[in-house]
């Protein structure tokens, strides 16, 4: 599993890279517009990522606009949203506001921080990367 973790802040950056990096490899970015260089080379590489782990609160670009310029990025190629990468809106904002315009901008999932190991690795499962993760 090709996996982007996409955090501004160093300690919730660890600590998904701790997670995760059994699984695969693990790539960061610390703003959206890295996100976005990082998206845009994997898929010109035909090397997509599986799974984007994309922080909401972030300077420079924020996750809701990340995500819809790599869902753009993704249309633009004839990849349509269940086909695409798998973003994971990992964030501080517990609120339906967010949540609604995570899903909206065709996120595949919504976890609030602090980071839970089971509860990441359950998100995996439903978007259908269970293949690549033991619970």
């Amino acid at each position: 599993m090709k996996t982007l973790i996409v955090e501004d802040e160093f300690t919730s950056r660890l600590v998904l890279q701790e997670i995760l990096k059994r699984y695969g490899t693990v790539h960061v970015a610390v703003n959206g517009i890295e996100a976005i260089q990082a998206v845009r080379i994997a898929m010109d590489d035909d090397e997509p990522y599986d799974l984007i782990c994309l922080d909401i609160l972030m300077p420079k670009m924020d996750g809701h606009e990340a995500l819809r310029s790599i869902r753009g990025m993704e249309e633009r190629k004839g990849i349509i949203s269940p086909h695409g990468a798998k973003i994971l809106m990992t964030t501080a904002i517990d609120n339906m506001k967010s949540v609604f315009e995570a899903f909206q901008g065709l996120c595949d999932g919504y976890l609030v921080k602090p980071i839970d190991k089971a509860k990441l690795l359950a998100e995996l499962h439903k978007v259908n990367l269970a293949e690549s993760v033991q619970i």
